[in-house]
């Protein structure tokens, strides 16, 4: 399926979905899928097609989300009809922002490939956090920046005041970023880039500059990520500090390898599941980031590719109720420990139930049971993929 092709399904998705899931909370919840998808839009830029790891990506958006807020509270989008038009162009604005940024910065970090480019992504990045909390007044220090998108008297009654405007505003920013990202990679810088990433030094051979390539790839990236960053601060009207922290930029990097190297399908899986992670998740159990470092493992072990790179048949080779029950297992144990380590050393009741089983963290059979059941049906799974291998082969 060419990416074309894979746009326009998803241009259909995104008109039927606010369709069927009517309510506020739902439509802010796509909203916040859609920014995801951007996000790890912009990082397979400097990934998949660059073979570059950041550690430092949260600059960008960080950066994005300021330049909106600070828009924001300029009130230029109170000036009459035209106000709209201000507030539709902040993400641009946001986008531009981080470009700027990633071009004063990004000379020195893509001077190196490799791990001496994430080392310094990774410094970059903790200096820029540490930066913003050295300018309360420019950052808004622990308190953060808030604004209001409300538009007044505007036309066709877009006052962004109601969720399903943003959600149509990101998905005209999402569409238009996917479309020149994709006519991106196909142009001789994209081609250059991906050979970059594969033998610089036989492109340095060639005579083109390796160094360049990958300073142009690191501000097409950022101009992306700045969008996304602005987006952000649209749909919540708050930025703080935190904005440019590490667990921003991990986050960016960790749903980008688990959604997988594919360009559009890729983004779209990591993009989902960051804010399924995030904020679905994390309403049903405190231990949800345990679960996602555990999927991150997963996948890296058994997928390179990422989620994207499964086919029909690497799926059905590993639907088994073994690994179901494994998987099972696991969650009892990680939720046991969990419980284990925070609610009773406060001093609350030992039980809990999970998936509506009740279980004794102080008492060792439970533990006892737990343990086994998962390691025996970890065995029997593994069984079942090494004999249905041996069966392909």
């Amino acid at each position: 399926m060419t990416p074309t092709i894979k746009l326009r399904w998803w241009c259909m998705a995104m008109a039927v979905l606010p369709l069927v899931f009517t309510t506020s909370y739902s439509t802010s919840l796509m909203t916040q899928m859609l920014v995801g998808i951007l996000i790890c839009l912009s990082y397979q830029v400097l990934l998949s097609q660059g073979g570059m790891l950041s550690f430092g990506h949260a600059i960008f958006t960080g950066a994005g989300s300021y330049a909106v807020i600070h828009g924001l509270n300029t009130h230029l989008f109170e000036m009459g009809a035209t106000g709209w038009l201000w507030v539709i162009a902040l993400p641009l604005l946001g986008g531009l922002t981080a470009a700027a940024v990633a071009a004063m910065l990004g000379w020195i970090a893509t001077a190196r490939s490799g791990t001496p480019f994430a080392m310094i992504t990774l410094g970059l990045g903790e200096l820029v956090w540490a930066a913003a909390w050295m300018f309360p007044d420019w950052s808004g220090g622990e308190a953060g920046l808030s604004a209001d998108r409300t538009v007044t008297d505007p036309p066709l009654g877009m006052n962004f005041a109601q969720a399903w405007h943003l959600y149509a505003l990101s998905a005209v920013y999402v569409l238009a970023c996917a479309w020149a990202v994709v006519r991106f990679t196909q142009t001789p810088m994209g081609l250059m880039l991906r050979a970059t990433r594969d033998r610089a030094v036989r492109v340095a051979f060639l005579g083109y500059n390796p160094h360049l390539i990958r300073y142009i790839a690191f501000i097409v990236s950022a101009f992306i990520a700045g969008i996304a960053g602005g987006l952000t601060a649209l749909n919540f009207e708050f930025v703080s500090v935190d904005s440019f922290s590490l667990q921003r930029s991990g986050s960016a990097m960790l749903f980008t390898v688990v959604g997988g190297g594919a360009l559009i399908g890729g983004s779209i899986i990591g993009g989902v599941l960051m804010v399924t992670a995030s904020v679905v998740l994390s309403t049903f159990t405190p231990a949800w980031s345990a679960y996602v470092g555990l999927l991150f493992i997963w996948v890296v072990m058994r997928w390179p590719n990422g989620l994207s790179g499964m086919t029909p048949r690497d799926v059905l080779a590993r639907a088994n109720g073994w690994g179901l029950a494994t998987a099972i297992g696991i969650i009892f144990l990680i939720e046991m420990t969990y419980h284990w380590v925070t609610a009773v050393a406060a001093g609350m009741p030992a039980t809990l139930d999970i998936l509506m089983v009740s279980v004794n963290v102080s008492q060792a059979s439970h533990w006892s049971l737990a343990i086994a059941f998962t390691a025996v049906a970890y065995w029997l799974a593994s069984r079942g993929r090494t004999a249905s291998s041996e069966g392909r082969s």
